[in-house]
């Protein structure tokens, strides 16, 4: 039944359905397509035109009762019309019709099967680029846009998208299958799959009062795939210490802005309003972690926001542990990133001067040139040691490089504070 003319609020409220359903259902038909197509870049572009269509037909002629069954229907007929166009060589009449059939009959079900984890273990196969497997999982599975997946890597959006090509490109080429592996084969694929889920997660982090929708999608969506690896792999340390991470992070979320909307950093926050809950369950987990004999990353970083909960929480400085777990931790990634926040750890223990000579270390580092954080702490820094001319001019390139209106107006009131 199609919307009746004038009924402008009916219009957007399909166009806002159509838009959500888009941002939630993308990786599992994304999954759900590449699994019977073995061809990703077939299965984005047909879903690409299936929501332009959904954004187009939707607000016309009102929202489907299956929506997602709705846009599998499109989506197979795009996808087959790719298949004639493209590959019509390649693929045979019949094998076409199998598949079309396929698509239509999970077109009609009730409920599409979720296949995204099968995907994430596919796009981390040994057949890969060890460098493109996270990336590629960031962007079949989660959506994300190649801009977005180089900053999370320290990358050129140029750069990014030719290797994403590729890697696509490699997957059908080389027939890798889309499905979980067997269970030896799972550990050597496990670290990719974690680092994915992660930065799907940092990403999502970036809203913290939780107003953007897509970035909203995308942080529950991280928790929701590190809580299946987690189902998958109960006795996979890493696993639970990554969950335990993003439970630790998203804990704290309210905590992130005051009522004015304001950036609060850690320091500041009050732990009343962090979720007491999430911060037990994580605390649970890197239990479990710790009781089965071996360290990873994510442990480590679930234990470092365990130790800032705790410092915050009962008042006691805890420094000494928190320099010797980034220790650890910088020992085990060589990432800049964790020299960063050493660097910052350090400055609480042994000085701003200490801080400062830590951050030498990966000052050369090209990768950091546009990387906030780092430009932030060495603002901070400075500004300890009472250079101010120096921290001046750090303040005005993290605040270029910043996204988020309320950090950018926190650091330029800290660089307001500066000394003539």
């Amino acid at each position: 039944m199609s919307i009746p003319e004038g009924d402008a609020q009916a219009r957007d409220h399909a166009r806002k359905t159509a838009d959500a359903v888009a941002r939630r259902s993308y990786g599992k038909l994304v999954a759900f397509l590449a699994a019977r197509t073995r061809d990703v870049a077939a299965a984005e572009d047909a879903l690409s035109e299936a929501f332009a269509s959904a954004l187009a037909d939707w607000p016309r002629n009102g929202c489907p009762a299956n929506p997602e069954g709705w846009l599998l229907t499109v989506a197979r007929r795009k996808v087959i019309d790719i298949y004639r166009g493209r590959r019509r060589h390649e693929i045979a009449a019949e094998e076409l019709k199998v598949m079309a059939e396929g698509l239509d009959a999970a077109a009609a079900a009730t409920e599409i099967p979720d296949q995204r984890l099968a995907l994430m273990f596919a796009c981390a196969h040994p057949a890969l680029e060890a460098s493109i497997r996270a990336p590629l999982i960031l962007q079949v599975v989660l959506g994300l846009d190649a801009k977005k997946i180089a900053s999370a890597f320290l990358m050129s959006p140029a750069a990014m998208g030719k290797r994403l090509v590729r890697a696509k490109d490699k997957i059908r080429q080389a027939g890798i299958p889309f499905s979980v592996p067997e269970r030896e084969e799972l550990p050597g694929r496990l670290d990719t799959v974690l680092e994915a889920i992660y930065a799907a997660f940092a990403e999502g982090w970036t809203d913290p009062g939780g107003t953007d929708a897509a970035r909203r999608d995308l942080t529950e969506e991280a928790m929701f795939l590190a809580r299946l690896v987690t189902e998958l792999l109960p006795e996979e340390a890493e696993a639970l210490g990554l969950l335990a991470l993003l439970l630790h992070a998203e804990a704290r979320r309210l905590a992130r802005r005051n009522l004015q909307g304001d950036y609060v950093p850690l320091a500041e926050q009050d732990p009343e309003l962090w979720d007491s809950r999430m911060i037990d369950e994580a605390e649970a987990l890197l239990l479990r972690a710790s009781a089965l004999g071996s360290i990873g990353r994510y442990q480590l970083e679930g234990a470092l926001q365990s130790a800032h909960v705790d410092r915050c929480r009962t008042g006691h400085a805890n420094w000494t542990e928190v320099v010797q777990l980034y220790d650890a931790l910088l020992a085990l990634s060589g990432s800049p990133v964790v020299a960063i926040n050493r660097a910052l750890a350090i400055a609480e223990l042994h000085g701003a001067c200490a801080a400062l000579d830590a951050l030498q270390e990966v000052a050369a580092d090209g990768r950091l040139a546009e990387y906030q954080p780092y430009w932030a702490a060495r603002a901070e820094l400075l500004a300890k040691t009472n250079a101010h001319d120096e921290a001046r001019r750090a303040y005005e390139i993290a605040i270029g490089l910043e996204r988020d209106a309320s950090v950018r107006r926190f650091l330029q009131q800290r660089q307001s504070a500066l000394a003539p």
